[in-house]
């Protein structure tokens, strides 16, 4: 495949960035050159001010190495340039677009290199694979780790890209996030943290297996759930990319799960009045106003807009498989743990 326009590699950033809920603001100064240049915001109001040394990812051309895939580093000098400075970061990946994913390189390892076309490869499993999972990693024969990641990681990876390519060089660690992306349960997430922290002596490691795990299942939740819905919220049907991955039984509940089951899609404001337990589901699938709650309102003096905000309650709206409508016992356990009496 021909290399992409950088405006098509900017557009897929950018839109990686607001599938993880963020925002990218490109520099369109940098448009013509390497680094591209970025100001992000992250869903938590962090700041990152973000350079990508990016090229296309494309098949390596070797036809007894068929999963190989590259980019060639053209049209930038040894050393590579590195952003200083306070909330920044570098970053060396690639981008392939039938796939729509990327591929994360540690840019420690190539920073210095001859000079001419310089390729780096990534076997494509890992971003295959990376599609289900979220992230993926591919163990290179160089001592390096380069890693796949789906677009609703890539602030995931921006976040911990240092960490993950510095020590999640051991077996043990690329294959326990691998594994505890899939893990559904909340309990059996824990459960396998704790084993893996009590066989696992360094500090550091142990925070970048849990923080990425949970992100990469946190994202994973998310996709399942945008997907079943068809991006629509539950309750309104607006889509505009405004949706939320609710859990219908809250996390910190137990018996918790990431399973499609468990969730809803729901605009922003309806996601913090679901959570805030002043809406709830009932097993019929009708969303109500919890009476307790707005009375309490009422009384502060906080009610306004109530009439406005509850004229959409009423029957959601429901993926049309019912296999991936939410499940009734994590309604009645919902309304029970946020102490809602229909």
């Amino acid at each position: 495949m021909p290399a992409l326009s950088i405006h098509d590699i900017v557009k897929a950033i950018q839109q990686a960035c607001e599938e993880g809920g963020g925002f990218a603001h490109f520099d369109k100064s940098s448009i013509r050159h390497n680094p591209r240049n970025f100001e992000i915001v992250t869903s938590d109001n962090n700041h990152i001010s973000l350079w990508v040394y990016v090229w296309t990812l494309t098949f390596g051309g070797r036809a007894t190495l068929p999963n190989e895939y590259r980019i060639q580093m053209t049209g930038v000098n040894s050393p590579l340039a590195m952003k200083t400075g306070h909330s920044s970061k570098t970053i060396l990946i690639g981008y392939e677009p039938k796939l729509d994913a990327f591929a994360g390189f540690d840019i420690r390892k190539h920073r210095i290199f001859t000079q001419g076309s310089p390729s780096i490869q990534i076997n494509i499993n890992a971003l295959r694979r990376a599609l289900a999972l979220g992230m993926a990693f591919d163990k290179k024969t160089n001592d390096e780790i380069a890693i796949g990641f789906r677009k609703d990681n890539f602030l995931n990876y921006v976040t911990y890209s240092d960490m993950l390519h510095e020590y999640g060089v051991t077996e043990d660690a690329t294959e326990s996030i691998e594994r505890l992306e899939q893990v559904v349960s909340e309990d059996e997430f824990k459960k396998e943290i704790r084993q893996y922290e009590q066989r696992q002596k360094s500090f550091k490691r142990k925070t970048i297996v849990t923080e990425v795990s949970r992100l990469s299942r946190r994202s994973n939740f998310r996709e399942k759930v945008l997907r079943v819905y068809g991006r629509k919220c539950a309750v309104t049907g607006i889509q505009l990319k405004l949706g939320e991955a609710a859990h219908i039984l809250p996390v910190a509940a137990p018996g918790s799960d990431d399973s499609i089951n468990n969730g809803l899609l729901l605009s922003p404001t309806y996601h913090k009045a679901f959570d805030l337990g002043l809406i709830y589901l009932d097993t019929n699938y009708v969303m109500r106003p919890n009476d307790a709650k707005l009375e309490e309102l009422k009384r502060l003096g906080v009610d306004g807009g109530w009439i406005d905000f509850s004229q959409k309650l009423g029957q959601i709206i429901l993926p049309i498989d019912s296999d991936f409508w939410p499940k009734k016992e994590f309604i009645e356990r919902a309304n029970e743990f946020r102490q809602i009496m229909p």
